[in-house]
């Protein structure tokens, strides 16, 4: 079933760890045809605690339409990354 979603991630701080981070999460939402209906680049800013010794974070936020027997399979994907700090996928139907 296709759901509407609010996603938003934090990569490392450094331009580069961003920009391959990033790559990974549109090819992973292209992967599972994940449509996204608009992005939205925050910034870096900083963190209100350590993740993985990283004081700052870069936060993009996405909106989403997704199929929700794919959700698990991202979640697997993005934890074992290295290159995403942390991420958070929301229903907002369900706030």
């Amino acid at each position: 079933m296709i759901q509407n979603y609010e996603f938003t991630v934090i990569f490392d701080a450094d331009e580069e760890k961003t920009k391959s981070g990033l790559e990974l999460v549109k090819n992973t939402f292209a992967r599972f045809d994940v449509v996204v209906e608009k992005e939205e680049d925050l910034g870096v800013k900083t963190l209100a605690y350590t993740i993985r010794k990283q004081e700052k974070g870069h936060y993009v936020y996405f909106e989403l339409k997704a199929d929700t027997s794919v959700l698990s399979q991202m979640n697997n994907i993005f934890q074992l990354s290295t290159l995403v700090l942390k991420f958070l996928f929301v229903n907002p139907e369900r706030k």
